[in-house]
């Protein structure tokens, strides 16, 4: 609780939840707020905007609300970005615990992994397993996951590496308590928080590389996406620049929504330390 309030405390981070708030209550009641498929044709094709109070964003080329595929385009985005953030710091946990408790060859072997998968930029990765394997919802967190599990690995090692030999580690080594042990209950909670800040930058990369692949045609394509939006739009971009615009304002607000919590988390992570 009281790093809820610490963060609270920080503009950056009450808007950044205030933002995020907005978008999963969004996210969680689109089936109410818009019923029926987003995909379906609604209406007249090209409707503008503000001219039709049944559809308030208009339509795109193939009569489709616009406000609809926003609106559920929202639940895509969080979905997507929060299970790929999960996965990379799930990995990225697992991998740097390991790397920095067991050391040695361990150590080496495992930062060599990391190292392979640093060399290829995170989108190139993504990109190349979703056009191999095919698009699918679960394939394209996969393949965000997988570009983007080595920094929580790397940031995960240099923290244990620092904290195994505290005092307390040793304490629990020498009263006998088992290597994993140590490993989940004394080490890592305590590696965790610096981890939990930069799992808010990965949301926000995760969304804009779901967005990139979907404008690319690479998403998942019984899903409606802000990227397939915009990639809609690109064509009539001249005499309908809203059809891309309008999922373009969805995007930039939901990447500086988790940018601002990121920073309000790291403060409010700071403060905490502080007091301790």
């Amino acid at each position: 609780m009281s790093l809820i309030r610490n963060l609270m405390k920080t503009p950056e981070g009450a808007a950044g939840i205030g933002i995020l708030s907005l978008l999963v209550l969004v996210a969680l009641f689109a089936p109410v707020l818009s019923p029926g498929d987003p995909l379906r044709i609604a209406g007249a094709p090209l409707l503008p905007p503000f001219t039709d109070p049944t559809f308030p964003l208009g339509t795109d080329r193939l009569g489709r609300d616009v406000l609809a595929g926003i609106v559920h385009g929202t639940r895509t985005s969080l979905v997507v970005g929060l299970a790929a953030a999960l996965a990379a710091i799930a990995i990225g946990l697992c991998v740097g615990l390991a790397a920095g408790f067991a050391g040695g060859l361990v150590d080496e072997a495992l930062m060599r992994v990391v190292d392979a998968f640093q060399i290829v930029p995170g989108f190139l990765l993504a990109l190349a397993f979703v056009s191999v394997i095919g698009a699918s919802a679960p394939i394209v967190v996969l393949a965000i996951a997988l570009g983007a599990w080595p920094n929580p690995a790397r940031l995960t090692r240099a923290q244990v590496l620092s904290i195994r030999e505290r005092d307390y580690v040793a304490s629990a080594r020498v009263i006998g308590m088992h290597p994993a042990e140590i490993a989940f209950r004394e080490i890592l909670p305590n590696a965790l928080p610096p981890v939990l800040a930069l799992s808010a930058i990965i949301v926000a990369a995760a969304i804009l590389t779901e967005a990139a692949l979907s404008f690319l045609g690479l998403g998942d394509p019984n899903a409606v996406t802000w990227g397939s939006m915009i990639a809609e739009g690109r064509n009539i971009l001249r005499s309908s620049p809203s059809l891309s615009i309008f999922p373009g304002i969805a995007l930039v607000v939901t990447v500086v929504g988790v940018y601002l919590f990121s920073e309000g988390l790291t403060k409010a992570l700071a403060d905490r330390r502080a007091d301790a």
